[in-house]
């Protein structure tokens, strides 16, 4: 009997060798070809479920309390239908079999939908046992930080935001100097470019290509080439200006210059200048701005050296 135990131990301490043999050993025994393939075999184990309904349902009873709704608050309902399913007519899915559980959006708006449904049934619910649902005005909460720590977080905030207002009211001032001093600019340019076509003008004028005064009136605008040339154009086919024909008037124009102011048939026979006042003397040499005035006669000269010897 003492060796069959002592047999019965060696094969024990061999077994719990065998399996608790390490990686480097079993690595070096199949290196020496010791182990081959098929010898050993990894067999996976079944795994037991165990459904024990009446133990389940034992423990329900235990856990389960005749309780009112106001201490368990549970509810058990369907989501709301869904508005835009019914716009677009769609099939709403009706149960949970229905909803692709792989597709987040759709199982997203199914809890959100199941949510409102719990809403829109429990707040009923709460208002019929006397239950609030909104905080009163005067509700008091204690804060996680002090006074002070609040006090200092406002502070440093107003003074960011006094900073930031600051240095907006600086970017605005400086873009008005910028948009001021450009306007200031175009209308300097402005200005020159009305002297310059003003002073075009005059001197079109003194030579006597054009008439018109119009450039005095200041809204002349500066004239292009094209319609300078086409402005001398139309002058040299109209022919000689207002100045050359006053001088031509006045001077003559290269022909007979004697016996201009003779008189002829025409002018004996005109009379419409005729006044007879003063051509019989009885109207005063000054005309009208003479009369009732003392005209201040200048004396001769005999009667001014008379004058200089009393001196």
């Amino acid at each position: 009997m003492a060796l069959v135990e002592e047999d019965e131990m060696i094969s024990e301490e061999s077994e719990d060798e065998n399996s608790e043999l390490s990686d480097s050993k079993l690595q070096e025994a199949f290196a020496k070809g010791w182990l081959k393939p098929g010898m050993n075999l990894l067999v996976d184990k079944s795994k037991k479920f165990v459904n024990n309904v009446e133990g389940l349902k034992h423990c329900l009873k235990d856990l389960k309390k005749d309780l009112p709704w106001v201490e368990r608050l549970d509810l058990t309902n369907r989501p709301v239908d869904d508005v835009f399913a019914n716009i677009g007519g769609k099939v709403q899915s009706g149960n949970n079999r229905e909803v692709d559980a792989d597709d987040d959006f759709q199982r997203e708006m199914f809890f959100y939908r199941q949510a409102q449904a719990t809403v829109l049934e429990a707040l009923p619910l709460l208002n019929k046992h006397n239950v609030s649902t909104k905080r009163p005005d005067d509700y008091f909460a204690e804060m996680a930080k002090s006074d002070q720590h609040m006090q200092k977080i406002r502070k440093k905030l107003l003074s960011k935001q006094a900073m930031l207002e600051k240095s907006e009211k600086a970017k605005k001032i400086r873009e008005q100097r910028k948009f001021g001093k450009k306007v200031q600019i175009e209308v300097i340019q402005k200005r020159q470019k009305e002297k310059k076509a003003m002073m075009s003008s005059v001197k079109k004028y003194q030579k006597g290509m054009t008439d018109k005064l119009d450039f005095l009136e200041g809204d002349q605008k500066p004239a292009s080439k094209d319609a300078s040339q086409s402005s001398k154009k139309a002058l040299n086919n109209k022919g000689p200006s207002a100045k050359r024909k006053y001088k031509d008037q006045k001077f003559g124009f290269g022909g007979k210059k004697s016996g201009k102011k003779w008189n002829t048939k025409e002018s004996y026979n005109d009379v419409s200048s005729f006044r007879a006042k003063v051509a019989h003397g009885k109207e005063a040499k000054g005309g009208k701005k003479g009369k009732g005035r003392k005209q201040n006669k200048r004396p001769g000269k005999s009667a001014r050296r008379k004058m200089k010897s009393r001196s």
